[in-house]
């Protein structure tokens, strides 16, 4: 069988930067499926590279600072010596419109209208904005016109996904 070698483009013991959040996707034991392990910005280091797939080449990362080891594909990390914007919001953040926003007299957002993160620029570190999804409509807005939404992630009640609430429903 001819496989194919795929470099890796990290060495281990290097320290890498996520760029995206990892959440749990079912398969970290004891955290809720969609409950965040490591925010993007966090450093860890490589311990071991790996191939999923025969496809894509999985780092296993320890976070040293969270006492966790996870499993990051190439295009979640980049060298932690490159430069880096830290941001206050990320995409699935759920945040509100801190005041209401409108265009040519016209009502585009209320002032506490929930949206959802969809998207952060930080082509001018100075100027962070966000692509924000309100409701059916998207808009591109500054850091300082959101904040975060009540967090659902620390609701015992809340579960992130039909299936696991499913799951964890008794037949009767």
């Amino acid at each position: 069988m001819d496989q194919a070698i795929i470099e890796q483009k990290y060495q281990d013991g290097q320290a890498l930067r996520l760029t995206k959040t990892i959440r749990n996707d079912g398969t970290f034991p004891g955290k809720r499926t969609g409950e965040i392990l490591i925010r993007r910005g966090t450093v860890g280091y490589v311990r071991r590279a790996g191939v999923f797939l025969q496809e894509y080449v999985i780092y296993e990362m320890h976070f040293i600072d969270e006492d966790l080891v996870v499993g990051c594909r190439e295009s979640e990390l980049q060298d932690a010596e490159l430069p880096w914007v830290n941001t206050e919001f990320e995409p699935r953040d759920r945040v509100v419109a801190k005041v209401e926003i409108n265009k040519e007299g016209q009502l585009l957002i209320p002032e506490g209208e929930n949206g959802t993160i969809t998207d952060v620029f930080t082509d001018a570190p100075q100027k962070v904005r966000y692509q924000v999804q309100f409701g059916e409509r998207f808009f591109t807005l500054p850091e300082p016109l959101l904040m975060h939404a009540q967090e659902l992630d620390n609701h015992p009640e809340y579960v992130f996904n039909q299936t696991q609430k499913a799951l964890e429903t008794p037949i009767v």
